[in-house]
Protein backbone atom coordinates (compact mmCIF):
# COMPACT_ATOMS: atom_id res chain seq x y z
CA UNK A 1 0.00 0.00 0.00
CA UNK A 2 2.81 2.41 0.89
CA UNK A 3 4.52 1.67 -2.43
CA UNK A 4 1.28 2.40 -4.29
CA UNK A 5 0.98 5.71 -2.45
CA UNK A 6 4.55 6.51 -3.46
CA UNK A 7 3.67 6.00 -7.12
CA UNK A 8 0.71 8.42 -7.02
CA UNK A 9 1.25 11.49 -9.23
CA UNK A 10 0.70 13.79 -6.25
CA UNK A 11 3.82 12.47 -4.54
CA UNK A 12 5.91 13.52 -7.53
CA UNK A 13 4.53 17.05 -7.67
CA UNK A 14 6.55 20.08 -6.69
CA UNK A 15 4.98 22.18 -3.96
CA UNK A 16 6.57 25.55 -4.62
CA UNK A 17 5.54 28.53 -6.65
CA UNK A 18 7.11 28.50 -10.15
CA UNK A 19 8.59 31.92 -9.46
CA UNK A 20 10.76 30.66 -6.56
CA UNK A 21 14.24 29.25 -6.99
CA UNK A 22 13.49 26.49 -4.52
CA UNK A 23 11.13 23.64 -3.73
CA UNK A 24 10.16 21.63 -0.68
CA UNK A 25 13.26 19.42 -0.93
CA UNK A 26 15.57 22.44 -1.05
CA UNK A 27 13.94 24.42 1.74
CA UNK A 28 15.15 24.11 5.35
CA UNK A 29 13.84 20.92 6.94
CA UNK A 30 10.83 21.62 9.21
CA UNK A 31 11.19 20.77 12.90
CA UNK A 32 8.76 17.84 12.79
CA UNK A 33 10.82 16.16 10.04
CA UNK A 34 14.14 16.32 11.90
CA UNK A 35 14.07 12.73 13.08
CA UNK A 36 17.60 11.33 12.76
CA UNK A 37 19.09 10.42 16.14
CA UNK A 38 22.58 9.28 17.13
CA UNK A 39 21.56 5.67 16.54
CA UNK A 40 20.43 6.49 13.03
CA UNK A 41 23.87 7.93 12.24
CA UNK A 42 25.55 4.85 13.68
CA UNK A 43 23.32 2.66 11.50
CA UNK A 44 23.97 4.95 8.52
CA UNK A 45 27.72 4.51 8.78
CA UNK A 46 27.45 0.79 9.35
CA UNK A 47 25.42 0.77 6.15
CA UNK A 48 27.94 2.86 4.23
CA UNK A 49 31.15 1.34 5.57
CA UNK A 50 30.23 -2.32 5.24
CA UNK A 51 30.46 -2.76 1.49
CA UNK A 52 32.87 -4.44 -0.95
CA UNK A 53 34.56 -1.14 -1.81
CA UNK A 54 35.64 -0.49 1.77
CA UNK A 55 36.74 -4.10 2.07
CA UNK A 56 38.89 -3.59 -1.03
CA UNK A 57 40.54 -0.46 0.41
CA UNK A 58 42.42 -2.68 2.86
CA UNK A 59 42.87 -5.78 0.69
CA UNK A 60 44.23 -3.81 -2.27
CA UNK A 61 46.98 -2.38 -0.05
CA UNK A 62 48.15 -5.95 0.63
CA UNK A 63 48.15 -6.54 -3.13
CA UNK A 64 50.65 -3.68 -3.59
CA UNK A 65 53.03 -5.16 -1.01
CA UNK A 66 52.20 -3.13 2.10
CA UNK A 67 52.40 -5.06 5.35
CA UNK A 68 49.22 -5.42 7.35
CA UNK A 69 50.50 -2.90 9.92
CA UNK A 70 51.33 -0.34 7.23
CA UNK A 71 47.95 -0.81 5.57
CA UNK A 72 46.02 -0.62 8.84
CA UNK A 73 47.90 2.53 9.84
CA UNK A 74 47.05 4.25 6.56
CA UNK A 75 43.38 3.31 6.86
CA UNK A 76 43.12 4.40 10.48
CA UNK A 77 44.89 7.75 10.08
CA UNK A 78 43.10 8.55 6.83
CA UNK A 79 39.69 8.02 8.35
CA UNK A 80 40.48 9.98 11.49
CA UNK A 81 41.26 12.95 9.24
CA UNK A 82 38.24 12.51 6.98
CA UNK A 83 35.94 12.00 9.98
CA UNK A 84 36.96 15.42 11.30
CA UNK A 85 36.15 17.03 7.94
CA UNK A 86 32.81 15.20 7.76
CA UNK A 87 31.75 16.30 11.25
CA UNK A 88 32.77 19.91 10.63
CA UNK A 89 30.80 20.08 7.39
CA UNK A 90 28.00 17.98 8.84
CA UNK A 91 27.50 20.44 11.65
CA UNK A 92 26.49 23.05 9.09
CA UNK A 93 23.63 20.84 7.94
CA UNK A 94 22.61 19.99 11.51
CA UNK A 95 22.48 23.68 12.46
CA UNK A 96 21.05 25.23 9.31
CA UNK A 97 18.95 22.23 8.18
CA UNK A 98 19.65 22.85 4.50
CA UNK A 99 21.36 20.64 1.92
CA UNK A 100 24.90 20.91 0.58
CA UNK A 101 23.97 22.68 -2.71
CA UNK A 102 22.36 25.48 -0.72
CA UNK A 103 25.11 25.70 1.90
CA UNK A 104 27.74 25.88 -0.86
CA UNK A 105 26.40 29.32 -1.83
CA UNK A 106 27.88 30.84 1.33
CA UNK A 107 31.43 29.92 0.34
CA UNK A 108 31.37 29.97 -3.46
CA UNK A 109 28.63 32.42 -4.38
CA UNK A 110 25.21 31.79 -5.84
CA UNK A 111 26.47 31.07 -9.38
CA UNK A 112 29.86 29.48 -8.70
CA UNK A 113 28.20 26.97 -6.36
CA UNK A 114 26.62 25.37 -9.43
CA UNK A 115 30.11 24.30 -10.54
CA UNK A 116 30.52 22.40 -7.26
CA UNK A 117 27.07 20.90 -7.67
CA UNK A 118 27.67 19.72 -11.25
CA UNK A 119 30.98 18.07 -10.29
CA UNK A 120 29.21 16.25 -7.49
CA UNK A 121 26.33 15.14 -9.74
CA UNK A 122 28.67 13.72 -12.39
CA UNK A 123 30.63 11.77 -9.81
CA UNK A 124 27.45 10.45 -8.16
CA UNK A 125 25.97 9.26 -11.45
CA UNK A 126 29.08 7.40 -12.50
CA UNK A 127 29.57 5.78 -9.13
CA UNK A 128 25.90 4.82 -9.02
CA UNK A 129 26.46 2.86 -12.21
CA UNK A 130 29.70 1.31 -11.03
CA UNK A 131 28.20 0.26 -7.68
CA UNK A 132 25.17 -1.13 -9.51
CA UNK A 133 27.51 -3.29 -11.56
CA UNK A 134 29.13 -4.53 -8.34
CA UNK A 135 25.60 -5.37 -7.18
CA UNK A 136 25.14 -7.30 -10.42
CA UNK A 137 28.25 -9.32 -9.61
CA UNK A 138 26.68 -10.14 -6.22
CA UNK A 139 23.46 -11.16 -7.99
CA UNK A 140 25.47 -13.43 -10.28
CA UNK A 141 27.04 -15.18 -7.30
CA UNK A 142 23.60 -15.69 -5.73
CA UNK A 143 22.15 -17.14 -8.95
CA UNK A 144 25.17 -19.39 -9.38
CA UNK A 145 24.73 -20.66 -5.81
CA UNK A 146 21.07 -21.51 -6.48
CA UNK A 147 21.53 -22.79 -10.03
CA UNK A 148 25.15 -23.83 -10.71
CA UNK A 149 24.26 -24.19 -14.38
CA UNK A 150 24.07 -20.39 -14.56
CA UNK A 151 27.77 -20.37 -15.38
CA UNK A 152 26.96 -22.16 -18.62
CA UNK A 153 24.50 -19.59 -19.97
CA UNK A 154 25.43 -18.96 -23.58
CA UNK A 155 26.79 -15.50 -24.27
CA UNK A 156 24.96 -13.88 -27.19
CA UNK A 157 26.57 -10.46 -26.86
CA UNK A 158 29.64 -9.44 -28.90
CA UNK A 159 32.98 -8.98 -27.18
CA UNK A 160 32.79 -5.25 -27.89
CA UNK A 161 29.79 -5.02 -25.52
CA UNK A 162 32.09 -5.42 -22.55
CA UNK A 163 29.58 -7.66 -20.74
CA UNK A 164 28.21 -11.18 -21.10
CA UNK A 165 24.56 -12.17 -21.40
CA UNK A 166 24.46 -13.62 -17.88
CA UNK A 167 26.00 -10.48 -16.36
CA UNK A 168 23.57 -8.26 -18.29
CA UNK A 169 20.63 -10.26 -16.92
CA UNK A 170 22.05 -9.92 -13.39
CA UNK A 171 22.54 -6.19 -13.86
CA UNK A 172 18.92 -5.77 -14.98
CA UNK A 173 17.69 -7.78 -11.98
CA UNK A 174 19.69 -5.75 -9.46
CA UNK A 175 18.72 -2.44 -11.12
CA UNK A 176 15.02 -3.33 -11.00
CA UNK A 177 15.23 -4.48 -7.38
CA UNK A 178 16.84 -1.27 -6.18
CA UNK A 179 14.59 1.07 -8.19
CA UNK A 180 11.58 0.96 -5.78
CA UNK A 181 13.85 1.74 -2.83
CA UNK A 182 15.00 4.91 -4.58
CA UNK A 183 11.43 6.19 -4.25
CA UNK A 184 11.47 6.00 -0.46
CA UNK A 185 11.74 9.31 1.37
CA UNK A 186 15.21 10.13 2.80
CA UNK A 187 13.53 10.42 6.20
CA UNK A 188 12.30 6.81 6.00
CA UNK A 189 15.30 5.24 4.28
CA UNK A 190 17.05 5.20 7.65
CA UNK A 191 15.13 1.97 8.35
CA UNK A 192 17.09 0.28 5.53
CA UNK A 193 20.31 1.37 7.21
CA UNK A 194 19.15 -0.20 10.48
CA UNK A 195 18.34 -3.51 8.74
CA UNK A 196 21.72 -3.54 7.02
CA UNK A 197 23.46 -2.66 10.28
CA UNK A 198 21.97 -5.77 11.90
CA UNK A 199 22.63 -8.24 9.08
CA UNK A 200 25.79 -7.31 7.20
CA UNK A 201 28.30 -7.20 10.12
CA UNK A 202 27.50 -10.85 10.88
CA UNK A 203 28.58 -11.84 7.37
CA UNK A 204 31.76 -9.79 7.52
CA UNK A 205 32.74 -11.38 10.83
CA UNK A 206 31.86 -14.84 9.49
CA UNK A 207 34.16 -14.43 6.48
CA UNK A 208 36.94 -13.10 8.73
CA UNK A 209 36.49 -16.07 11.07
CA UNK A 210 36.58 -18.48 8.13
CA UNK A 211 39.84 -16.97 6.88
CA UNK A 212 41.46 -17.12 10.32
CA UNK A 213 40.43 -20.74 10.80
CA UNK A 214 41.70 -21.75 7.37
CA UNK A 215 44.95 -19.83 7.80
CA UNK A 216 45.82 -18.82 11.38
CA UNK A 217 46.86 -15.17 11.76
CA UNK A 218 50.35 -16.16 12.88
CA UNK A 219 50.82 -17.46 9.33
CA UNK A 220 48.71 -15.12 7.20
CA UNK A 221 49.86 -11.91 8.90
CA UNK A 222 53.43 -13.00 9.54
CA UNK A 223 54.60 -12.16 6.03
CA UNK A 224 56.45 -8.82 6.04
CA UNK A 225 55.46 -6.21 3.51
CA UNK A 226 57.57 -5.49 0.49
CA UNK A 227 60.10 -2.72 0.30
CA UNK A 228 57.99 0.39 -0.22
CA UNK A 229 58.78 4.09 -0.33
CA UNK A 230 57.18 6.79 1.75
CA UNK A 231 55.28 7.83 -1.37
CA UNK A 232 53.68 4.39 -1.61
CA UNK A 233 52.38 4.69 1.93
CA UNK A 234 51.14 8.22 1.25
CA UNK A 235 49.30 6.92 -1.82
CA UNK A 236 47.61 4.37 0.42
CA UNK A 237 46.73 7.13 2.88
CA UNK A 238 45.31 9.23 0.05
CA UNK A 239 43.17 6.33 -1.15
CA UNK A 240 41.72 6.04 2.35
CA UNK A 241 40.96 9.76 2.37
CA UNK A 242 39.62 9.85 -1.17
CA UNK A 243 37.17 7.00 -0.56
CA UNK A 244 34.97 9.42 1.38
CA UNK A 245 35.78 12.61 -0.53
CA UNK A 246 32.21 12.80 -1.80
CA UNK A 247 30.50 12.54 1.58
CA UNK A 248 32.94 14.97 3.14
CA UNK A 249 31.37 17.56 0.84
CA UNK A 250 27.69 16.64 0.81
CA UNK A 251 27.21 15.21 4.33
CA UNK A 252 24.81 18.13 5.09
CA UNK A 253 22.32 16.32 2.83
CA UNK A 254 21.90 13.87 5.71
CA UNK A 255 22.77 15.87 8.81
CA UNK A 256 20.05 18.39 7.98
CA UNK A 257 17.59 15.74 9.21
CA UNK A 258 19.32 15.52 12.61
CA UNK A 259 17.05 15.85 15.61
CA UNK A 260 19.71 18.13 17.11
CA UNK A 261 23.29 19.16 16.42
CA UNK A 262 24.81 16.66 18.86
CA UNK A 263 23.18 13.67 17.18
CA UNK A 264 25.75 13.65 14.37
CA UNK A 265 28.84 14.12 16.56
CA UNK A 266 29.11 10.34 16.91
CA UNK A 267 30.56 10.28 13.39
CA UNK A 268 33.95 11.41 14.71
CA UNK A 269 34.17 8.09 16.57
CA UNK A 270 32.20 5.65 14.45
CA UNK A 271 33.88 6.46 11.10
CA UNK A 272 37.53 5.65 11.94
CA UNK A 273 36.62 2.82 14.31
CA UNK A 274 34.24 1.02 11.99
CA UNK A 275 36.14 1.47 8.74
CA UNK A 276 39.41 0.40 10.35
CA UNK A 277 37.68 -2.82 11.41
CA UNK A 278 36.30 -3.33 7.90
CA UNK A 279 39.73 -2.62 6.46
CA UNK A 280 41.25 -5.23 8.77
CA UNK A 281 38.74 -7.79 7.47
CA UNK A 282 39.92 -7.09 3.93
CA UNK A 283 43.57 -7.21 4.97
CA UNK A 284 43.24 -10.50 6.85
CA UNK A 285 41.21 -12.29 4.16
CA UNK A 286 43.49 -11.05 1.36
CA UNK A 287 46.54 -12.23 3.30
CA UNK A 288 44.93 -15.63 3.88
CA UNK A 289 43.94 -15.93 0.20
CA UNK A 290 47.58 -15.74 -0.83
CA UNK A 291 48.31 -18.89 1.15
CA UNK A 292 45.06 -20.64 0.22
CA UNK A 293 45.00 -19.89 -3.50
CA UNK A 294 48.57 -18.88 -4.35
CA UNK A 295 47.85 -15.21 -5.07
CA UNK A 296 46.36 -12.21 -3.29
CA UNK A 297 42.62 -12.00 -4.04
CA UNK A 298 41.59 -8.51 -3.02
CA UNK A 299 38.04 -8.68 -4.45
CA UNK A 300 35.80 -10.38 -1.84
CA UNK A 301 33.38 -11.57 -4.54
CA UNK A 302 36.19 -13.49 -6.18
CA UNK A 303 36.87 -15.16 -2.83
CA UNK A 304 33.21 -16.18 -2.64
CA UNK A 305 33.42 -17.46 -6.23
CA UNK A 306 35.95 -20.07 -5.11
CA UNK A 307 33.82 -21.49 -2.31
CA UNK A 308 32.25 -24.92 -2.77
CA UNK A 309 29.55 -24.44 -0.13
CA UNK A 310 26.60 -23.06 -2.09
CA UNK A 311 24.60 -21.93 0.94
CA UNK A 312 27.54 -19.96 2.31
CA UNK A 313 28.15 -18.43 -1.12
CA UNK A 314 24.52 -17.34 -1.42
CA UNK A 315 24.24 -15.68 1.98
CA UNK A 316 27.63 -13.97 1.65
CA UNK A 317 26.71 -12.63 -1.81
CA UNK A 318 23.28 -11.56 -0.55
CA UNK A 319 24.94 -9.68 2.30
CA UNK A 320 27.29 -7.88 -0.07
CA UNK A 321 24.36 -7.03 -2.36
CA UNK A 322 22.50 -5.51 0.60
CA UNK A 323 25.66 -3.59 1.48
CA UNK A 324 26.00 -2.24 -2.06
CA UNK A 325 22.31 -1.32 -2.13
CA UNK A 326 22.53 0.76 1.04
CA UNK A 327 25.69 2.51 -0.12
CA UNK A 328 24.30 3.19 -3.59
CA UNK A 329 21.23 4.88 -2.16
CA UNK A 330 22.93 6.90 0.57
CA UNK A 331 26.19 7.91 -1.09
CA UNK A 332 25.13 8.14 -4.73
CA UNK A 333 21.46 8.44 -5.69
CA UNK A 334 20.36 10.65 -2.80
CA UNK A 335 23.40 12.87 -3.23
CA UNK A 336 22.81 13.28 -6.96
CA UNK A 337 19.11 13.96 -6.42
CA UNK A 338 19.75 16.63 -3.78
CA UNK A 339 22.12 18.35 -6.17
CA UNK A 340 19.72 18.14 -9.12
CA UNK A 341 16.98 19.89 -7.17
CA UNK A 342 19.18 22.99 -7.10
CA UNK A 343 19.87 22.99 -10.83
CA UNK A 344 16.20 22.78 -11.80
CA UNK A 345 14.05 23.35 -8.70
CA UNK A 346 10.91 23.97 -10.77
CA UNK A 347 11.10 20.52 -12.36
CA UNK A 348 13.17 18.20 -10.14
CA UNK A 349 12.64 17.08 -6.56
CA UNK A 350 14.54 14.34 -4.72
CA UNK A 351 12.32 11.53 -5.99
CA UNK A 352 12.60 12.63 -9.61
CA UNK A 353 16.32 13.20 -9.23
CA UNK A 354 16.91 9.67 -7.96
CA UNK A 355 15.10 8.18 -10.94
CA UNK A 356 17.15 10.36 -13.32
CA UNK A 357 20.33 9.20 -11.57
CA UNK A 358 19.24 5.56 -11.86
CA UNK A 359 18.57 5.84 -15.60
CA UNK A 360 21.73 7.80 -16.41
CA UNK A 361 23.99 5.81 -14.09
CA UNK A 362 22.49 2.45 -14.91
CA UNK A 363 22.09 2.54 -18.67
CA UNK A 364 23.37 5.70 -20.35
CA UNK A 365 26.97 5.53 -19.12
CA UNK A 366 27.17 1.70 -19.50
CA UNK A 367 29.24 1.04 -16.34
CA UNK A 368 30.39 -2.36 -17.62
CA UNK A 369 32.17 -0.57 -20.47
CA UNK A 370 33.89 1.73 -18.00
CA UNK A 371 35.12 -1.16 -15.88
CA UNK A 372 36.19 -3.36 -18.76
CA UNK A 373 37.64 -1.09 -21.39
CA UNK A 374 38.60 2.34 -20.16
CA UNK A 375 41.23 2.31 -17.43
CA UNK A 376 42.19 5.86 -18.30
CA UNK A 377 38.64 7.00 -17.65
CA UNK A 378 38.63 5.17 -14.32
CA UNK A 379 41.73 7.17 -13.44
CA UNK A 380 39.76 10.29 -14.27
CA UNK A 381 36.91 9.18 -11.99
CA UNK A 382 39.36 8.52 -9.17
CA UNK A 383 40.84 11.95 -9.78
CA UNK A 384 37.47 13.55 -9.09
CA UNK A 385 38.49 13.55 -5.44
CA UNK A 386 40.96 16.23 -6.53
CA UNK A 387 37.95 18.43 -7.38
CA UNK A 388 36.11 17.57 -4.18
CA UNK A 389 39.08 18.13 -1.86
CA UNK A 390 39.15 21.92 -2.31
CA UNK A 391 35.37 22.10 -1.95
CA UNK A 392 35.48 20.37 1.44
CA UNK A 393 38.42 22.44 2.71
CA UNK A 394 36.95 25.75 1.59
CA UNK A 395 33.58 25.04 3.18
CA UNK A 396 35.16 24.13 6.53
CA UNK A 397 37.36 27.21 6.73
CA UNK A 398 34.73 29.60 5.41
CA UNK A 399 32.06 28.55 7.92
CA UNK A 400 34.17 27.93 11.03
CA UNK A 401 36.92 30.56 10.68
CA UNK A 402 35.86 33.30 8.29
CA UNK A 403 32.17 33.55 9.21
CA UNK A 404 32.43 32.34 12.80
CA UNK A 405 29.44 30.04 12.14
CA UNK A 406 27.11 32.90 11.15
CA UNK A 407 24.95 32.38 8.06
CA UNK A 408 21.87 34.22 6.82
CA UNK A 409 19.63 31.38 5.69
CA UNK A 410 17.11 33.64 3.94
CA UNK A 411 19.85 35.12 1.75
CA UNK A 412 20.89 31.65 0.59
CA UNK A 413 17.75 31.64 -1.56
CA UNK A 414 18.23 35.16 -2.95
CA UNK A 415 20.30 35.29 -6.18
CA UNK A 416 20.92 39.02 -5.69
CA UNK A 417 21.48 38.85 -1.95
CA UNK A 418 24.46 38.78 0.38
CA UNK A 419 25.94 35.70 -1.28
CA UNK A 420 25.88 37.10 -4.80
CA UNK A 421 29.44 38.49 -4.44
CA UNK A 422 30.78 39.45 -7.90
CA UNK A 423 28.22 38.34 -10.50
CA UNK A 424 27.39 35.33 -8.34
CA UNK A 425 31.04 34.30 -7.94
CA UNK A 426 33.13 34.54 -4.78
CA UNK A 427 36.49 35.15 -6.45
CA UNK A 428 38.28 34.41 -3.17
CA UNK A 429 36.91 30.87 -3.19
CA UNK A 430 37.90 30.57 -6.87
CA UNK A 431 41.47 31.57 -5.97
CA UNK A 432 41.56 29.10 -3.06
CA UNK A 433 40.21 26.34 -5.31
CA UNK A 434 42.93 27.06 -7.88
CA UNK A 435 45.64 26.96 -5.21
CA UNK A 436 44.54 23.46 -4.22
CA UNK A 437 43.68 22.12 -7.65
CA UNK A 438 46.33 23.45 -10.07
CA UNK A 439 49.32 21.55 -8.57
CA UNK A 440 47.53 18.26 -9.21
CA UNK A 441 46.72 18.94 -12.88
CA UNK A 442 49.98 17.56 -14.42
CA UNK A 443 49.59 14.25 -12.63
CA UNK A 444 45.91 14.10 -13.60
CA UNK A 445 46.84 14.69 -17.24
CA UNK A 446 49.47 11.94 -17.07
CA UNK A 447 46.89 9.47 -15.72
CA UNK A 448 44.66 10.21 -18.72
CA UNK A 449 47.51 10.27 -21.27
CA UNK A 450 50.11 7.61 -20.36
CA UNK A 451 52.53 8.94 -23.00
CA UNK A 452 52.74 12.28 -21.19
CA UNK A 453 55.80 12.66 -18.97
CA UNK A 454 55.44 15.07 -16.07
CA UNK A 455 58.50 13.98 -14.10
CA UNK A 456 57.93 14.14 -10.34
CA UNK A 457 54.64 16.04 -10.64
CA UNK A 458 52.90 12.64 -10.73
CA UNK A 459 53.61 12.28 -7.03
CA UNK A 460 51.48 15.33 -6.24
CA UNK A 461 48.53 13.77 -8.05
CA UNK A 462 49.04 10.53 -6.15
CA UNK A 463 48.31 12.41 -2.92
CA UNK A 464 45.81 14.74 -4.60
CA UNK A 465 43.16 14.82 -1.88
CA UNK A 466 45.67 15.76 0.80
CA UNK A 467 47.19 18.45 -1.39
CA UNK A 468 43.88 19.90 -2.52
CA UNK A 469 41.92 19.74 0.72
CA UNK A 470 44.09 20.00 3.77
CA UNK A 471 46.67 22.79 3.46
CA UNK A 472 46.15 24.82 0.29
CA UNK A 473 42.41 25.37 0.36
CA UNK A 474 42.42 26.25 4.04
CA UNK A 475 45.22 28.77 3.96
CA UNK A 476 44.35 30.14 0.51
CA UNK A 477 40.84 31.12 1.52
CA UNK A 478 41.88 32.33 4.96
CA UNK A 479 44.57 34.64 3.61
CA UNK A 480 42.34 35.96 0.85
CA UNK A 481 39.52 36.81 3.20
CA UNK A 482 41.92 38.29 5.73
CA UNK A 483 43.48 40.61 3.16
CA UNK A 484 40.14 41.82 1.91
CA UNK A 485 37.02 40.55 3.68
CA UNK A 486 34.18 39.41 1.50
CA UNK A 487 30.50 39.97 2.22
CA UNK A 488 30.85 39.19 5.92
CA UNK A 489 28.28 40.89 8.06
CA UNK A 490 29.81 42.51 11.15
CA UNK A 491 27.48 43.11 14.08
CA UNK A 492 27.69 46.55 15.67
CA UNK A 493 24.62 46.63 17.89
CA UNK A 494 22.50 43.65 18.83
CA UNK A 495 18.95 44.05 20.05
CA UNK A 496 16.75 41.20 21.16
CA UNK A 497 16.12 37.66 20.01
CA UNK A 498 12.65 37.44 18.51
CA UNK A 499 10.72 34.93 16.42
CA UNK A 500 10.91 35.43 12.67
CA UNK A 501 7.64 36.48 11.06
CA UNK A 502 6.67 36.68 7.44
CA UNK A 503 5.74 40.33 7.87
CA UNK A 504 9.20 41.39 8.95
CA UNK A 505 10.36 43.72 6.17
CA UNK A 506 12.82 45.80 8.15
CA UNK A 507 15.68 44.87 5.85
CA UNK A 508 17.92 43.78 8.69
CA UNK A 509 19.94 40.59 8.44
CA UNK A 510 19.11 37.64 10.66
CA UNK A 511 22.13 35.56 11.52
CA UNK A 512 21.26 31.94 12.13
CA UNK A 513 23.48 30.80 14.98
CA UNK A 514 22.24 27.23 15.17
CA UNK A 515 21.32 27.61 18.85
CA UNK A 516 17.56 27.61 18.52
CA UNK A 517 15.22 26.64 15.71
CA UNK A 518 12.42 28.88 16.87
CA UNK A 519 14.25 32.16 17.12
CA UNK A 520 16.58 34.26 15.03
CA UNK A 521 18.76 37.13 16.07
CA UNK A 522 17.24 40.45 15.09
CA UNK A 523 20.06 42.86 14.26
CA UNK A 524 20.42 46.45 13.17
CA UNK A 525 23.16 48.76 11.96
CA UNK A 526 25.34 46.38 10.04
CA UNK A 527 28.36 47.32 8.05
CA UNK A 528 30.29 45.40 5.41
Amino acid sequence: MRLMNTLKPSTWALTNSPTRRSNADMDPVPIHLRTWTTWNYIAYWISDALNPSMWAVGSSMIAVQLSWRQALGAISLGHIIIAAVIVLNGTMGARLHVAFPVIARTSFGFSFSYFCVVCRIILSIFWFGIQSFVGAECTYQMLKAIWPSAVHIENRLPASAGITTSKMVCFLIFWLLQLPLLLVSPRRIRHLFVAKALFVPITFLAILTWAMIKVPPDLSLAKPGGSISAWSWLRALNSALGSWATLSVNIPDFTRYAINEKAQYIQIIIIPTLITLVGFCGIAVASASEILYGSVIWDPLMVIDRWENRAASFFAAFSFALAVLGTNISANSLSAANDMTVLMPRYINIRRGQVICAVLGGWIICPWKILSGAPGFLNFMSANSIFLGPFAGIMVVDYWIIRSCKVDVDELYNPQGAYCYWHGINWRAAVAFSVGFVPTVPGLAASLIPQLHVMNMQYISDIGFMVSCLPHSHMGLYLRCSLRPSHLWTLKNQTSIIPRTSSDNSGSVALLLGISDSVLTKTHEFRR
